[in-house]
């Protein structure tokens, strides 16, 4: 930022409508109690975080001694310390303890909300402070990550991630464009902005040349991006570049990419590296931005009646071409089908819902298409994590949400009176018209729990009713702002549509139809704060032009432990936990028992279909879940995906309570047909959405693609029929009593045990692992494995198989051990089959393998030999009960508690990864530049499990 615009800025912030102004805002507790710091009411502990390239081995961040409450998650306290802590690491400067950081935020908005009269008194200031901390610290709720990245820094105080910027038609204005643009993205944030300002190419300059269009500086805009994208020092940024429909070069725009796609097959071919970070992937254009066409209902009615519609002179407006609708509507769908690009703006549907019409119609959207608002405008966005306000009776408590949205959009208005922008106009709009973006996550993690099927009336219903219920309570916020420091500038000459769009929310809200005691509980205090904010509004106006919006929230949704993203379903049913000292391991989501509570099944049946859902990744067959409950455990990709449609009407049902719009890809199956992808545009629609863009599997050829479990067989020759189908083993089990032997053992500090068992006189059958205290991720791990490997067993794999394949290997918890036998382990699989091979496996296979006792190891230091001098070392025949084999359970005193994790998460490393071993094909994602570990679908961006890296802007 310049210094003139920064100067112009402050002398601006904090400006309102002329008018008599209250007493500041009276601020109650509510999370919090007086006379005790939030601070105090958390158990703090210290952590090393180390972060690892899983490809390349290299250690790319490690700061020791963090300090964190107990209550974060390992993958928590790794995204903060690694994305928001400030400083040289090493140095004294460096943050270190989420203390810190907070502190430095809320301190900050505090100071600012009390230079500009928003608090009536010290101790409302102080409340503020208290309660804003609290929520903080709890993972209630996250401001989006410019906040966190400069708020309180001797950086420029940006606290919006979301910019729209404006083009004209001159060559000043577009090279400016090329200027703002790579500014932002230096930054790491990103920005959309529309074209059709700028003459096709099939009209004339005024020197009597034909103009260059649009098309044609996309190509320098997306060259400048290709190389500023990755210089950022918090991480890459994203854009959005939309066309009008009746633009003349819409043709050429919607095929950019397509044809772009057909280059990188052909060039594939000629045998040129064209994968995801290939180096001759930087010669195809077009691939650093999303594209979207604004198209308008006269056009959509256009294509429903089958009529011609006209493309526009952008000088004079005059139709220059006719194209048939429905054939450019399908020219859309099928370039979407190829690459995913163009998505759809609905723009009679947006501006239809805009406040400020009166400063310019709504032409554009931030690159995950949530932000839509005036041009050379931004929005600061923040979060709440819906499963938060989940009562431990499973109810939705109501006045805390209100409580805490009220805070929150406080925060967030006093943010933008002392905030940078990165360029005069930017902040001279935000300024006037005060965008805010309020949110939520965890909405799929708040469903299941309580036992709402995701495509379902009864969640759709609930989940309308919530964002009603924020979005008004925003605005009522709002308007009591408005009386106490001033609406928003622009607000005199947009009054009357403003309070038009206020009761069309509210008619909105009027229409949800609930369902359940929790929705009718919701929707009735949402049909309450809605008269009320308009009631308010009516006298003192509204502070703010925009509200709401919802987000990926990929990285925040991270630092608040969330399992769901933005209004996006659960995944997987199987999630990653990184471990305290390194490593991950793949964990049962915990959002499933609680459901299984909620619908009355009891505690045995519940174990019993964690346990299928450990070894199988989904809900079909589970043993005693009722088909009609499968709906409550439909993912996002898996067994039982939901449907296209199914996203479609979720959104439909929370936009209408949206300010602005809604990040989210629909995704689609590679089978999917243009016919399919036309119809999802078509009803989006109807079904009044703002924006929409769908992605079918594998259309991009421009990064590693495969269907692993389809492609060998299809390549595998059929066995010729005179041969003979290979015999199949036969599972030879244990005799319901068994001799056992137990062992306690210590690795790198985790205590456990193995309980071993065998046949009578005929080796070792089972095996029962267990770490840590029951329900904790490593004593799950154990429980699953046992699986796998007793099964195998008892169909004749040879131990000293299992024994090859897993000594040696690496991975946390390891190092020192209380074995004698076993002074070191390089991980739990490396000390567990040393062990049974030191029980087991005689001598001479032992000695094969270079596992010896310590007697072994003695000897051969005396004698030269380890061999035994008699039959000490012959191995013990035992026998041990394994807690998860359903199929021939142990006697009642050996059983255990069903698993809540499963093991041998192998080369996965994300959810995405996990996918592909479950489901036998590669997940079509780009992997992180940062850590190497396959992204998985955030909203329309993608986000990496690992070091919480985000291709998008939120």
């Amino acid at each position: 930022m310049t210094e003139t615009s920064a100067g112009t800025g402050r002398s601006a912030r904090g400006a309102g409508a002329s008018k008599a102004r209250a007493a500041g805002l009276t601020i109650q507790r509510v999370f919090t109690t007086a006379g005790v710091h939030p601070y105090d009411e958390v158990t703090w502990e210290r952590r090393d975080v180390a972060q690892t390239n899983w490809k390349t081995g290299e250690t790319i961040f490690e700061q020791k001694g963090v300090e964190f409450p107990s209550t974060w998650s390992m993958n928590a306290t790794t995204i903060v310390t690694t994305k928001y802590f400030r400083g040289a690491v090493g140095t004294s400067a460096r943050e270190w303890s989420l203390k810190q950081l907070i502190d430095r935020v809320v301190l900050t908005y505090v100071k600012a909300g009390r230079d500009f009269g928003y608090f009536a008194t010290d101790d409302d200031a102080t409340v503020f402070e208290h309660e804003l901390t609290w929520m903080l610290l709890n993972q209630v709720f996250s401001f989006n990550s410019p906040v966190w990245f400069n708020v309180g820094t001797p950086s420029p105080q940006q606290v919006s991630a979301c910019f729209i910027l404006s083009v004209d038609d001159t060559m000043d204005s577009i090279l400016n464009w090329y200027r703002e643009e790579g500014m932002i993205f230096k930054g790491g944030s990103g920005a959309g902005l529309n074209l059709s300002r700028i003459r096709s190419s099939k009209e004339l300059l005024s020197s009597g040349g034909t103009a260059s269009g649009p098309i044609s500086f996309m190509r320098g805009a997306d060259a400048s991006a290709g190389t500023i994208k990755s210089g950022g020092a918090t991480r890459r940024a994203a854009k959005m570049v939309v066309l009008d429909v009746d633009h003349p070069d819409i043709r050429e725009f919607v095929e950019t990419k397509a044809r772009e796609e057909d280059k990188i097959r052909a060039l594939r071919e000629a045998g040129f590296d064209m994968d995801l970070g290939g180096r001759d992937i930087v010669s195809v254009q077009y691939q650093n931005a999303n594209n979207s066409v604004r198209v308008t209902d006269e056009f959509m009615q256009a294509v429903e009646d089958g009529r011609s519609f006209g493309l526009r002179a952008r000088a004079t407006g005059e139709v220059i071409d006719t194209v048939d609708a429905q054939e450019l509507f399908r020219s859309i769908a099928q370039a979407a089908w190829e690459c995913a690009d163009p998505g759809l703006q609905y723009d009679s549907t947006i501006n239809d819902w805009h406040t400020s019409p009166e400063a310019g119609r709504i032409t554009a959207s931030n690159p995950c298409s949530e932000y839509m608002h005036l041009d050379n405008s931004s929005c600061n966005l923040a979060s709440l994590n819906l499963m938060k306000f989940l009562r431990d009776d499973d109810t939705f408590d109501v006045e805390r949400f209100e409580r805490a949205v009220e805070l929150i959009i406080t925060a967030m208005d006093i943010s933008i009176c002392f905030a940078d922008f990165p360029t005069e106009a930017i902040g001279v709009t935000t300024r006037a018209y005060r965008q805010l973006g309020i949110g939520y996550a965890n909405l799929g993690a708040l469903l299941m729990a309580t036992g709402h099927g995701y495509d379902s009336d009864g969640g759709r219903a609930l989940a309308a009713a919530i964002t009603s219920l924020m979005t008004g309570t925003a605005y009522k916020r709002s308007a009591e702002l408005a009386g106490v420091v001033g609406t928003y500038e622009g607000y005199a000459r947009n009054s009357a549509a403003h309070k038009r769009v206020m009761r069309k929310h509210a008619a909105a809200n009027d229409d949800i139809r609930t369902l359940g005691a929790m929705d009718a509980e919701v929707h009735a205090a949402a049909t309450r704060v809605w008269a009320d904010g308009n009631r308010i509004g009516e006298k003192s106006g509204w502070r703010n032009a925009q509200a709401s919006v919802l987000a990926p929230t990929g990285t925040i949704g991270f630092m608040m432990d969330c399992d769901t993203t933005g209004i996006e379903p659960d995944f997987s049913l199987v999630k990653f936990k990184k471990l305290v000292g390194g490593g991950s391991m793949q964990i049962v989501n915990q959002t499933i028992p609680r459901a299984l509570r909620r619908m009355g099944y009891a505690e045995e049946t519940i174990e019993a279909i964690v346990e299928y859902i450990a070894e199988h990744g989904h809900v079909v067959d589970a043993p005693g879940l009722r088909p009609e409950h499968y709906e409550v455990f439909d993912c996002a990709v898996g067994e039982r995906a939901i449907s296209p449609l199914g996203h479609v009407r979720m959104m439909a049902a929370v936009q209408p309570f949206i300010s602005g719009a809604i990040s989210k890809t629909v995704n689609m199956p590679e089978s999917a047909t243009v016919e399919e992808i036309e119809e999802i545009y078509f009803k989006a629609w109807k079904m009044g959405i703002k924006a929409l863009a769908i992605y079918r599997d594998n259309c991009k050829v421009g990064q590693p693609l495969s269907d692993a479990k389809a492609k060998p067989a299809a390549e595998a020759a059929p066995a010729p029929a005179a041969e003979t189908a290979p015999v199949r083993a036969t599972r030879k089990r244990l005799p319901r009593q068994r001799e056992s032997k137990t062992t306690s053992f210590t690795v790198g500090g985790a205590d456990g045990y193995i309980t071993a068992g065998s046949y009578p006189g005929d080796g070792l059958g089972e095996v029962f692992l267990k770490l840590g205290k029951q329900g904790s991720t490593l004593a799950g791990v154990m429980d699953a494995f046992s699986i796998a490997i007793s099964v195998a067993l008892q169909y004749g794999v040879p131990l000293e198989t299992y024994v090859e394949k897993f000594t040696n290997m690496r991975f946390e918890p390891a190092g020192m051990t209380d074995d004698p036998d076993i002074r070191m382990a390089q991980s739990m699989m490396d000390y567990i089959f040393r062990r049974l091979a030191l029980d087991y496996l005689p001598f001479e296979t032992r000695s094969a393998l270079g596992i010896f006792t310590a007697a072994e190891r003695a000897r051969q230091l005396k004698t030269g030999s380890y061999a035994p001098v008699d039959d000490e070392t012959a191995p013990d025949q035992g026998g041990v009960p394994t807690v998860a084999e359903a199929a021939a359970p142990a006697p009642a005193a050996t059983t255990a508690p069903a698993p809540t994790t499963t093991s041998g998460t192998g080369n996965a490393h994300s959810s995405a990864e996990l996918i592909e071993l479950k489901l036998g094909r590669t997940a079509d994602a780009p992997l992180c530049l940062s850590c190497g570990i396959k992204m998985r679908p955030s909203g329309s961006c993608y986000v990496c499990e690992g070091c919480g890296s985000t291709s998008g802007c939120s």
